[in-house]
């Protein structure tokens, strides 16, 4: 399996004003200097991101298709490898808080990103989600609290996906089903009583469905144990934008480890799920078997993109814990932690409060 892979924005923009390093201003399409409030707009481009043609890639091109290339670093912890800016002099990987060391950095490469949907809140506000969410679980360790708090423990991270988009043709053949209801009698414990049986009329069906597939969404990172929640994975693709590495200052970006040929094949068997929705569909009926499709693909192009989100990891009993918000609608999930003392008192207390009850009442 191979490793997750992470890079930090390289764009190192420096300030017009007094020289520090301009950072991405979320919600925006600004950069921002944190030292003295000096504001650059980022300038948009005037064509919109582009749909590249599969078939080039994977045919001609292949798993080979690089443009830029990424110093990472690897954490002997988790395995998760991040790219390290020069300005830093000491790190912690950001998926369990290992120390890195700066020396043992790498090249790797990846392909540039198509689009990017930037993200929508600083950080600030994640840790005041972040702290409402664990103020309102019950048995919280305490510990769990005090990292709600920790302005280091919450970073702003872009995680990597294929988007694919097609022409989907399928011939089928296969049975609709239609429900009818016949009366039958039956005997009770009070003697005979008439009830409805349902039963299914069968007839053959066949004929073909066909439509464009728009942005079938593929995480392209390994999961391990960094999985993205389901609660949190939805994000308004209609407000991506052009890639550029200025919306990255400032935050965590992650490379793909899920090539796209692999991508691709999961996508396949995506669109294959779409193809058998629209069968059931104009099978009609109130059930249907489908014997047999022909399902075919055309005009595929695929898309890059990164999708924002904020982590938070947190170690409790040797256990890590990973706590995402999603970065543009405010949605957060995770696996949290239980305090076994809480939970130990509260059973107590509750043993103790049932024997007064049951003292005093007799």
């Amino acid at each position: 399996m191979q490793e997750q892979e992470i890079k930090k924005s390289e764009l190192k923009k420096p300030c017009a004003n007094c020289g520090a390093e301009l950072k991405y201003k979320p919600g925006s399409d600004q950069m921002k200097c944190d030292y003295c409030g000096y504001e650059e707009f980022i300038e948009q481009q005037k064509n919109s991101f582009e749909e590249l043609e599969l078939e080039h890639y994977l045919n001609v091109v292949g798993d080979n298709v690089y443009t830029d290339t990424i110093s990472l670093l690897n954490c002997k912890n988790c395995g998760a490898n991040q790219h390290v800016e020069e300005n830093y002099k000491s790190l912690h990987c950001v998926y369990c808080g290992e120390p890195l060391i700066l020396e043992e950095s790498k090249n790797e490469s990846w392909i540039v990103p198509g689009a990017v949907l930037p993200i929508q809140f600083d950080k600030n506000k994640a840790r005041e989600i972040f702290k409402k969410w664990v103020n309102g679980i019950w048995f919280a360790p305490n510990k769990l609290k005090k990292a709600a708090l920790d302005p280091e423990g919450l970073h702003g991270l872009y995680v990597p996906y294929w988007t694919f988009d097609c022409n989907l043709d399928s011939k089928y053949q296969g049975m609709r089903g239609d429900y009818y209801y016949v009366s039958k009698r039956v005997k009770t414990s009070n003697g005979y009583t008439t009830v409805q049986e349902r039963r299914t009329r069968w007839t053959p069906a066949s004929g073909s469905v066909s439509g464009f597939i728009d942005d079938i969404l593929i995480n392209a990172s390994e999961k391990k144990r960094r999985e993205i929640p389901s609660k949190i994975a939805h994000w308004n693709l209609k407000e991506l934008v052009p890639f550029n590495q200025k919306y990255l200052a400032g935050f965590v970006t992650e490379k793909y480890t899920i090539s796209l040929k692999d991508g691709h094949h999961e996508s396949f068997q995506r669109a294959k799920d779409i193809a058998y929705q629209w069968i059931r569909r104009d099978i009609g009926g109130d059930t249907q078997t489908i014997s047999h499709t022909d399902i075919k693909l055309s005009d595929e192009t695929f898309k890059h993109i990164l999708l924002p989100v904020y982590i938070s990891s947190y170690r409790y009993k040797n256990k890590e814990y990973h706590f995402y918000i999603n970065a543009q609608t405010g949605t957060i999930s995770g696996k949290r932690p239980y305090s076994f003392w809480k939970i130990f008192f509260l059973v107590i207390s509750i043993i103790i409060v049932i024997t007064l009850i049951a003292f005093f009442t007799k």
